[in-house]
C-alpha cells in the first residue's frame, strides 16, 4: 500500500526539517540605543515547534509504513487524554496530518504550481487513504485521517478565489471533497462520541455546508466542553463568529461571554478573551465593539492559570504586534486597541523571563497558520529583531539613561553599565 503515493510524493519537494536545537543562550543587544543594554536568554531554536514536527513525521512515517493500527492507538490515546505541543495543537490532530500529508501536499503542489497531473495523480493518494478506510471499517481515528484528507483537499481545490471566479470544476471538487467528509463523520461521532478531534473535525466542516451560521455557536460549544483547556478552540470560535464567516458582532460577543462563563473554572475570565482573541486583530469593528475591561481582566486571569513562557510570549507578542497593526482604520477601534496593547508593558515586566523568536515572527504575521515559511530560520531571525525591537522600546527611558536591563528566571535586574 502507498507504492504509488510514494512515487508520487517523490516528484514533489519534501518538508523542511525543524532546525536543530542549540542550548539556551543570553543575547546582549543594542537595537535602538546607544548608552544602555538589553539581556534577554532566548530560548533554544526550534524548541517551540519541535514537538510539533516529531508528531508529524510520526504520523508520516506510520502511514508510509502501513502501520495504521499503530497509528489509530496512538490518535486514540492522544485525544482522549488531551494531549497537546507546547504551541496547544492537539497531538491527535498532528499525528492525523502527518498520515495525510503525502496525499495533500501532492494535490497542493499540482494545482499550485501547475505540474501536468492527470486525474489518477490528484485521486491515487486520496483512493489509497479510501482503501485503508475499508480495511478498518470500524475504526474512528483511521475514518478522521481520511475525512480531514477530504477537507484539505476541498480547501486546494477551492484554492483563494471566490465561487463564480474559477473554473467551475474546481468548485465541483471542492464541494465533492467536503460532502465526502460529512459523509464519514456520523460514523466517527457513533464510535467516538466524547473525542475533540471527531467535535474539530466537524467545526472544520462548516466551511463546506450551507446554513451554517445556524450551527457554528453549537459545535464550537461543544468542542469546548470537551477540551476545556486548549485556547486554540475559543480563539477558532471567535474568528469564525466574525461576520465574514458565519456570524455577526452581536453573536459574537454574545458567545464570548457564555464561554466565559462556561470555562470560569479553567480560565476565569480568559473564556471571554480566547473567543474575541483573534476576532478583534482580524476586524476593526469586533475591536471597537470589545469589552475591554473584560478583555484585560482575562489576560490577567490567563496568566494566573497558565504563567509559562510560552503563553506570557504569546500574549505579550499580541499585545505588542500583533494587535497594533491595522491601526488608524476605525478611531474607536484604535482607542480598544491601545488601551490592550498596554498591557505588554506589565506582561513584559512582571512575566517575560525568556524570549521564544518564533512566536513573534507568528505574531507578524496574526498567527495565520496558512502562511507558508520557506526558512525557518529566518522566520526566527525575524521575530527575535521584532521582539527586541518591543522591548527595547519600553525600556526606553531605562535605556537612554545608561542602565542595562537584564531578564532573569527572578525578575527584571537593573544596572548602570
Amino acid at each position: 500500500m502507498f507504492r504509488s503515493l510514494r512515487a508520487l510524493s517523490a516528484r514533489i519537494s519534501g518538508s523542511t526539517p525543524p532546525a536543530t536545537p542549540m542550548a539556551q543562550t543570553s543575547v546582549e543587544v543594542q537595537p535602538l540605543y546607544d548608552t544602555g543594554q538589553l539581556n534577554i536568554p532566548v530560548a533554544e531554536p526550534g524548541s517551540d515547534e519541535k514537538v510539533g514536527h516529531q508528531m508529524i513525521a510520526r504520523g508520516r512515517h506510520l502511514a508510509r509504513q502501513d502501520l495504521w493500527t499503530q497509528l489509530s492507538q496512538e490518535m486514540l490515546a492522544a485525544d482522549q487524554t488531551r494531549k497537546t505541543a507546547p504551541c496547544g495543537q492537539p497531538i491527535a490532530e498532528l499525528l492525523a496530518y502527518g498520515a495525510r500529508s503525502d496525499v495533500v501536499l501532492a494535490v497542493e503542489h499540482a494545482l499550485s504550481e501547475g505540474v501536468a497531473f492527470d486525474d489518477y495523480d490528484l485521486l491515487c493518494g486520496i483512493s489509497e487513504l479510501e482503501t485503508e478506510l475499508q480495511d478498518h471499517p470500524d475504526d474512528p481515528m483511521i475514518g478522521l485521517v481520511v475525512a480531514l484528507a477530504h477537507i484539505d483537499l476541498a480547501w486546494a481545490w477551492r484554492g483563494t478565489t471566490r465561487e463564480g471566479t474559477s473554473h467551475p470544476q474546481h468548485w465541483s471538487r471542492c464541494a465533492a471533497h467536503f460532502d465526502r467528509a460529512a459523509a464519514l463523520l456520523p460514523k466517527c461521532r457513533a464510535a467516538a462520541p466524547d473525542s475533540p478531534l471527531v467535535a474539530a473535525v466537524e467545526c472544520a466542516l462548516l466551511a463546506g455546508q450551507s446554513r451554517a451560521q445556524t450551527r457554528v455557536a453549537d459545535k464550537y460549544e461543544r468542542l469546548i466542553g470537551l477540551d476545556p483547556h486548549n485556547h486554540r478552540h475559543m480563539r477558532a470560535m471567535g474568528s469564525h463568529l466574525l461576520p465574514r464567516w458565519f456570524g455577526s458582532y452581536a453573536e459574537l460577543e454574545l458567545q464570548a461571554l457564555r464561554t466565559a462563563a462556561r470555562t470560569h473554572d479553567v480560565w476565569g475570565a480568559g473564556g471571554y478573551t480566547w473567543v474575541q482573541f483573534d476576532a478583534i486583530a482580524l476586524d476593526d469593528e469586533a475591536c471597537a465593539r470589545v469589552d475591554v475591561d473584560y478583555f484585560i481582566e482575562g489576560l490577567h486571569d490567563i496568566v494566573k492559570r497558565r504563567p509559562d513562557q510560552q503563553m506570557i510570549n504569546l500574549l505579550a507578542a499580541y499585545c505588542a504586534i500583533t494587535l497594533q497593526q491595522g491601526a488608524g482604520q476605525n478611531e474607536q477601534a484604535d482607542q480598544a486597541r491601545a488601551q490592550i496593547c498596554a498591557a505588554a508593558d506589565w506582561l513584559i515586566r512582571d512575566h517575560l523571563t525568556e524570549l521564544h523568536p518564533l512566536i513573534w515572527a507568528h505574531a507578524a504575521d496574526g498567527f495565520n497558520n496558512s502562511v507558508r515559511i520557506p526558512s525557518a530560520e529566518r522566520f526566527a531571525a525575524r521575530g527575535h529583531r521584532d521582539a527586541l525591537r518591543a522591548i527595547a522600546d519600553l525600556f526606553r527611558d531605562e535605556l537612554h539613561s545608561g542602565k542595562s536591563v537584564t531578564f532573569t528566571p527572578s525578575g527584571l535586574q537593573f544596572s548602570r553599565n
